[in-house]
């Protein structure tokens, strides 16, 4: 890993980059300008470190004083995940980028039993850039491919007394982002992906996606997602940001018990410091609206 001055015009900090030391670092710099540089790269500007695939998208961002908090908007939101599942066992993350969730679940979750699959080797070099903890009892990062993870685990489940493996393996929560430089990773766009990601889910299990893209292709993903979990999925808009975060539920009859969730979310609010009060009212708001279908009509039209 190398670390060079910050090449963009009007920033400060500095740029650390997976390559061997006797690099052209001049021909770097000018790849780096123009976009053309394939591999993520990290940037350090004051208090904040951020991962990118290119400079257009911040792919993960860091407080360097704070390693833990959640400095983007999209992942606290997925953490209502927490209003539908109090007290995860068994967590599944799709994507590692920074780590944010990773760290944060590690945190507050001292109960839970976390997995992270990272496809690209050269993000998870940036592992400890990020704080992410070193593996332990509770927690897993590995290099590998999510569809092909999931596929071998409907195919062990194949084999297994079906009670027993619910009981012992299956996700309580499972949480997509997984991004490369061109957005959505193609092996997880599929409907047989979101298939094994449904019958990997505990009977009472959640997944919560963060979705980007244009919005006509963001609509078919919606609908393959609707297909696969009967229509029973919220969408969550960010607020100026353009993601999008869906939530799917195993259960195609679960319905939010939302007097109880509302009662739950101030405490909650206090326990992990993140917004739980609006996350719930605009989930509540989400369901009611059917604001996925509205998203769909949109696109149509």
């Amino acid at each position: 890993m190398i670390e060079l001055p910050n090449p963009f015009t009007g920033e400060s900090g500095v740029i650390r980059l997976l390559e061997a030391e006797d690099v052209d670092r001049a021909a770097l710099c000018a790849q780096i300008l123009a976009g053309t540089y394939d591999k993520p790269f990290v940037i350090d500007e004051g208090d904040l470190r951020a991962l990118y695939f290119s400079r257009e998208f911040t792919q993960s961002s860091m407080h360097i004083s704070d390693p833990t908090a959640l400095a983007f908007a999209y992942t606290r939101q997925m953490m209502s995940f927490l209003l539908f599942v109090h007290e995860p066992r068994n967590i599944l993350m799709l994507g590692l980028g920074g780590g944010s969730l990773v760290k944060y679940c590690y945190r507050h979750l001292p109960l839970a039993q976390i997995e992270a699959l990272e496809i690209n080797p050269q993000v998870l070099a940036f592992r400890e850039q990020f704080c992410v903890p070193p593996n332990d009892a509770r927690l897993q990062v590995r290099l590998g491919d999510a569809a092909d993870y999931l596929r071998q685990h409907r195919h062990h489940a194949d084999h297994q007394h079906q009670h027993q493996y619910q009981q012992d393996a299956y996700a309580d929560v499972i949480m997509i982002d997984a991004f490369d430089r061109d957005g959505f990773s193609a092996s997880v766009c599929t409907r047989i992906f979101y298939l094994d990601v449904r019958d990997a889910l505990a009977p009472q299990g959640v997944m919560v996606a963060n979705m980007v893209g244009p919005k006509a292709e963001r609509a078919a993903h919606l609908q393959m997602i609707a297909d696969v979990f009967a229509d029973n999925i919220m969408v969550l808009p960010v607020e100026n940001d353009g993601n999008y975060l869906v939530f799917a539920f195993r259960d195609a009859a679960f319905e939010p018990r939302w007097r109880w969730i509302e009662s739950q979310a101030k405490a909650m609010q206090k326990r992990y410091g993140l917004e739980f009060s609006k996350f719930a009212l605009e989930l509540k708001r989400s369901r009611k609206d059917g604001y996925w279908l509205s998203t769909q009509h949109q696109a149509e039209d």
